[in-house]
């Protein structure tokens, strides 16, 4: 496999691709603020390139994202449209229609849960789980549900977990996200359902939605920027899509060396590592 290239900037590829999808947290934010470069690049590719769809393994309905967004400080020209993990774990809560379920995440995820019309029950009551992630991501851990998550197992309940991600950066810390329970729950033997990053369904929604934005055309040239190896980056490997790997989120340290430069022999080791690729890679996202 060949090594990604070093670019500076999207414009030295832009040219290749007439669509963009974009992840979000670690790319475009870090929770707190928009990172600086972001709004241009984006804008840039759309007004020369195509359309620009950011891509998240929030576990929250689409129309959620744009007001965070606006709060955040990227502006609404600089994207089409967005597309969720929490959109992409409907059909997955389909197939579970009428069965009550256990909640499993924060209050700030109450509108996906509102959302689905389920009925929420005890543990020892449902017929299985759908997570968001940890009740507290402030102060728990993961570890701190093995007991909950081992009496899940017991009970033979499966989990829809709407956000893969494991971690994500919150201005300067990081913080657990749903994926690290999904993560435990498999170690214990449960079984899991995911639907975001790298999973197809969420790969398929973006795909009618580029196709919209299109005017009905597919793009043939379709181009991925994420931080995620296990997630943006793997997605993108599965689905045969072009991705430029950026360094300024969670594999930051990783992938940077001392001087806080992106160093591309340890980026190198770092996709063998987790058996990925990437097209191309740059520190920030910028145009």
């Amino acid at each position: 496999m060949n090594a990604p290239l070093h670019i500076n900037g999207l414009a030295q590829i832009a040219g290749d691709y007439d669509a963009l999808l974009c992840d979000a947290w670690g790319v475009i934010h870090n929770g707190v603020e928009t990172f600086p470069g972001v709004a241009e690049a984006l804008t840039r590719f759309r007004e020369t390139r195509g359309p620009v769809f950011i891509l998240t393994n929030a576990p929250r309905l689409n129309d959620v994202i744009p007001p965070q967004l606006d709060r955040l400080g990227l502006p609404r020209e600089a994207y089409d449209g967005v597309v969720t993990s929490g959109d992409a774990t409907r059909a997955s809560v389909e197939a579970f229609r009428g069965q009550p379920a256990f909640r499993l995440g924060p209050d700030k995820d109450d509108t996906l849960f509102e959302a689905l019309d389920i009925e929420f029950v005890a543990l020892e009551e449902a017929k299985f789980i759908l997570c968001t992630g940890l009740f507290d991501d402030a102060s728990e851990t993961p570890e701190d549900y093995r007991e909950m998550l081992t009496q899940a197992k017991e009970l033979a309940l499966p989990m829809i977990c709407a956000n893969p991600d494991s971690v994500v950066q919150l201005g300067d810390r990081m913080i657990y996200c749903g994926g690290a329970l999904a993560q435990l729950y498999e170690q214990l033997g449960g079984e899991t359902l995911l639907s975001g990053k790298p999973h197809t369904p969420i790969y398929d929604l973006a795909a009618a939605e580029l196709r919209k934005a299109n005017e009905g055309r597919d793009p043939t040239r379709v181009l991925a920027v994420g931080d995620g190896l296990q997630t943006d980056i793997l997605g993108a490997n599965r689905h045969d899509i072009d991705v430029v790997f950026v360094a300024h989120g969670i594999f930051s340290k990783e992938a940077r060396n001392a001087a806080g430069v992106l160093d591309m022999e340890k980026l190198n080791a770092l996709l063998a590592q987790h058996d990925v690729h990437a097209h191309a890679a740059m520190d920030q996202l910028k145009w």
